[in-house]
């Protein structure tokens, strides 16, 4: 079996891209992007940027690149990020700050929300309210009380919303998903996935601009619900380190991988969590943990163990482990590998302690109900199943939205499953504070 890491997956891809294939590795097919295929006058979708941050831009230089899609306006409180925009995407980009002036405009179709936690549930229903399909950042919620609102909204709006986990969208995790259900593993039994991190950025360290003030950043709009405090450059440019405005590890990085366990396994969310974490390196004023774990329960029949270390020796990892009892499915950034270890016929023994004569009755015994070699398929067998160079769940993910926008279907990852995801994200949060085992109902999307 190889042992694959980023380093070997990027020597893969090079050999498969020159023709060649490792034995035992297949390359997963990607979504027709149809780069070629010329769109309508008509059928063009106009977005704009709501939240001009890394996560808000990096999903706006995404989104743009799905043909028929064209960015005509940004909103962000800082006015650095306003002309930082018109520097990528052109002068003529409007910009401002109060995103009220960007839902008051007819010309746009769509928004990326890409603000701070505690924004998601308001700037979603605005733009909902004023006829905008949404793509909203994970978590989709900062509190419970969030994600009822959020759904009702896009009901009775009849718009579009869809929440940014970019896996829901990714081949990678639709294979995994059809090796479960066909069988690949046997029956599921646990779930493990962790997220490790070793660096200032990976802890939400973001460089502060020099001229950050109350004259360049407009930091009551800002703090919108927030406790109402004197400016501060760290809680606005590093806002995930404090829980006034963002969900912690929990929101930012468990929320993936409760989509991802969600959307292989079909699960609407565990019903019981309990979850502990302390602050153990980056003592700097923040009031969010850096180490956190979890374990959820599943009445599917599964339990799901969950980490995120920000003080991991090693690089920075990523993995979710699905176990069955004939095999093991692990995710990794580029790929996935399938282990099969079918259930040994025979089961062995142990008969070393006993006297001869009772050695010899029961070998003769288990012979004869064994036959010689019958556990020989405990060798197992293991395939690794790679994404295409170059390939982005991102971008997919992005195509899914503005097919749900042209279409009007229900998108891949819409209100209903970002708040499953999102509520069982938020459970580790309140298990660690409460330190006690917390309970939810996963179909009612209701605390117990």
């Amino acid at each position: 079996m190889i042992v694959w890491n980023r380093r070997s997956f990027l020597r893969a891809a090079s050999a498969v891209s020159a023709g060649t294939m490792i034995p035992g590795m297949h390359l997963l097919a990607a979504q027709e992007s149809e780069p070629g295929k010329p769109v309508a006058a008509n059928d063009h979708i106009q977005i704009a940027l709501i939240g001009a941050g890394g996560q808000g831009m990096g999903d706006t230089k995404s989104a743009v690149q799905v043909p028929g899609v064209k960015l005509v306006a940004v909103a962000d409180c800082y006015n650095g990020r306003l002309a930082r925009s018109k520097e990528l995407w052109g002068d003529d980009i409007f910009t401002t700050r109060d995103y009220n002036e960007i839902l008051a405009r007819k010309d746009i179709d769509a928004v990326i929300i890409g603000t701070p936690d505690h924004w998601h549930k308001q700037a979603s229903i605005d733009s909902m309210k004023a006829g905008k399909d949404v793509y909203c950042e994970k978590p989709m919620i900062h509190l419970y009380s969030d994600g009822p609102e959020m759904i009702e909204a896009a009901k009775s709006t009849k718009r579009i919303l869809q929440i940014g986990s970019q896996r829901v969208s990714s081949v990678i995790y639709a294979k995994a998903k059809e090796l479960l259900q066909a069988g690949a593993i046997g029956k599921l039994n646990a779930v493990t996935a962790y997220w490790d991190r070793n660096s200032a950025m990976g802890a939400w360290d973001y460089t502060i601009p020099p001229d950050a003030s109350p004259e360049t950043c407009d930091w009551p709009r800002f703090l919108g619900t927030a406790p109402k405090i004197e400016f501060n450059a760290e809680h606005f440019f590093q806002w995930r380190k404090w829980k006034a405005y963002g969900s912690g590890v929990a929101g930012d990085l468990f929320v993936h991988l409760f989509s991802g366990t969600h959307f292989v396994t079909g699960s609407h969310g565990p019903v019981r969590g309990m979850a502990t974490g302390a602050l153990r390196y980056w003592k700097d004023g923040r009031d969010v943990d850096d180490v956190m774990l979890g374990l959820f329960d599943y009445r599917e029949g599964f339990n799901l163990s969950l980490r995120v270390n920000f003080v991991n020796g090693g690089a920075e990892s990523e993995a979710l482990v699905f176990t069955g009892d004939e095999g093991t499915i692990e995710i990794g950034w580029t790929g996935l590998t399938v282990t099969r270890v079918p259930r040994e016929a025979a089961p062995g023994y142990t008969i070393e302690t006993f006297p001869l004569a009772t050695q010899k009755e029961i070998r003769d015994a288990y012979e004869k109900k064994y036959p010689p070699h019958s556990g020989e398929n405990s060798l197992g067998s293991s395939e690794k199943y790679v994404a295409p160079k170059g390939y982005s769940d991102s971008y997919d993910h992005f195509k899914n939205f503005f097919d749900s926008v042209r279409t009007r279907k229900q998108p891949v990852e819409d209100a209903v499953f970002g708040y499953r995801a999102a509520g069982a994200a938020l459970l580790a949060n309140r298990s660690a504070e409460k330190g006690e085992v917390v309970h939810w109902d996963p179909d009612a999307m209701k605390l117990v």
